[in-house]
């Protein structure tokens, strides 16, 4: 996807900014994928506000497509309702709060992934191994959208191993962190794609074998890994003498 320019090349006069034959929600998923791009290629700059009217110009469109990705992306973390003044981009994440965001990660998610494999129903496994084939059809693929794509059903994958584990506590402190929806846009990288689907296929290998040491090991493990892999662009931007990469949330 060429960003607006998709939507704007097949734009045509109607009642509501749609062209005929395409659906509220069709064109409503194309504004989402648009700006899904833009976020994570930092096209729309992270602490930055946007605006529904604004938007509408800028894509070519009525208001109301761009209220439904909008309110979708809200749900998922990827902005943040602002009373009376639009919608704001998250900031960036500091080193300090990606450092303790981690060490909470270490508590709660190797604890869950126990309990999955020792709760988990048939059918939520099988959903895992879904998630894990939809990934795998987006791993390396080309652009900022697919890879934002990857890192919302990366963030699915996290919040299904909790909610097979019947622990609605820790399901609800992980969601709240919004954890992937940051460490994404953070890097632009096929390989961490590529390198966080083997350790994902371990976790579920294990969930399935109701082995739940092993769930346990392979969940920390995977978070471990994660956490080197972002971890060194703070490293790379203190080595450059960077004061930071954003403002604290």
């Amino acid at each position: 996807m060429d960003d607006e320019a998709m939507i704007a090349r097949r734009r045509e006069a109607t009642t509501d900014g749609m062209p005929p034959g395409r659906s509220r929600g069709r064109l409503a998923d194309e504004v989402y994928d648009t700006l899904l791009g833009q976020l994570m290629s930092l096209r729309i700059e992270p602490g930055s506000r946007v605006t529904i009217d604004v938007l509408a110009r800028e894509l070519g469109v009525s208001q109301t497509p761009i209220r439904d990705a909008l309110n979708r992306m809200e749900a998922e973390g990827l902005v943040v309702r602002v009373p009376h003044a639009g919608y704001r981009i998250p900031p960036q994440i500091t080193r300090h709060r990606f450092e303790d965001m981690l060490e909470l990660r270490l508590l709660l998610e190797p604890a869950a992934a126990r309990r999955s494999a020792e709760r988990a129903s048939s059918k939520q496994v099988a959903d895992l191994r879904r998630l894990l084939e939809e990934m795998a059809e987006l791993e390396g693929g080309d652009g900022p959208m697919a890879y934002g794509a990857f890192g919302l059903r990366d963030a699915a994958f996290h919040d299904l191993v909790a909610l097979s584990a019947e622990n609605q506590v820790i399901r609800e402190a992980l969601a709240r962190l919004h954890t992937h929806v940051h460490l994404f846009r953070l890097l632009h990288d096929t390989q961490v794609t590529h390198l966080a689907m083997a350790e994902h296929e371990e976790v579920v290998g294990a969930i399935a074998a109701r082995d739940s040491d092993a769930a346990a090991y392979a969940m920390r493990r995977h978070i471990l890994l994660s956490g080197e892999r972002f971890r060194r662009l703070f490293d790379e931007a203190e080595a450059e003498g960077a004061d930071g990469m954003a403002v604290e949330a």
